[in-house]
């Protein structure tokens, strides 16, 4: 992977820097893809950020398929190339179907399987749109999910957008050779 930040050797990082990659390699991950390889920059950031990152992609109460549904909408709402490269294997892996995450990349609406695909997809998108939720819809979400659930939720889509941010603006680049997920604006 690259990116804008200049490239850490470990010989070269701080000792806060070491000591959060060394954290960051014995976890789930196993490497510094994605926004790591900025964030080991302010190994501060990266501690915390790497521990919330774990909650919201391996411990909450949401199955994974639907983690990832909501993973990648956001990252097609934030034109996210390598946060969507990461993450779509993963989502069709977990059995999201491949003309949802079509439709997604493509901005247009997925016919979904089920309700709670369609909840957290609507939640995701009106969430990003509107910056609220309508009562009708929050309390669809809440009969389907469960208040915790629900708030979770909202950390994925919060974490996620951190993600997709710092990806943009560090312009973190896969370098895979595929054609990219979105045209860049």
């Amino acid at each position: 992977m690259k990116s804008r930040l200049s490239h850490l050797h470990y010989d070269e990082m701080t000792k806060p820097q070491q000591l959060v990659l060394e954290d960051i390699l014995k976890g789930p991950r196993k490497n510094l893809d994605g926004p790591f390889l900025a964030w080991i920059h302010s190994p501060e950031l990266a501690n915390h950020a790497q521990k919330l990152g774990a909650f919201c992609r391996y411990h909450t109460q949401l199955p994974l398929l639907l983690s990832e549904l909501a993973i990648l909408t956001t990252a097609s709402l934030w034109k996210s190339q390598a946060e969507w490269q990461i993450h779509e294997p993963i989502a069709l892996e977990a059995g999201l179907s491949p003309s949802v995450i079509e439709a997604i990349r493509l901005e247009q609406v997925p016919e979904f399987e089920n309700e709670a695909q369609s909840l957290v997809y609507q939640l995701t998108k009106t969430l990003y749109e509107t910056k609220r939720v309508n009562q009708g819809l929050y309390d669809q979400a809440l009969a389907q999910f469960g208040e915790s659930a629900l708030v979770e939720l909202v950390g994925i889509l919060g974490y996620y957008a951190l993600v997709a941010m710092t990806l943009n603006v560090f312009a973190v680049d896969r370098e895979t050779g595929q054609p990219l997920p979105f045209i860049e604006p």
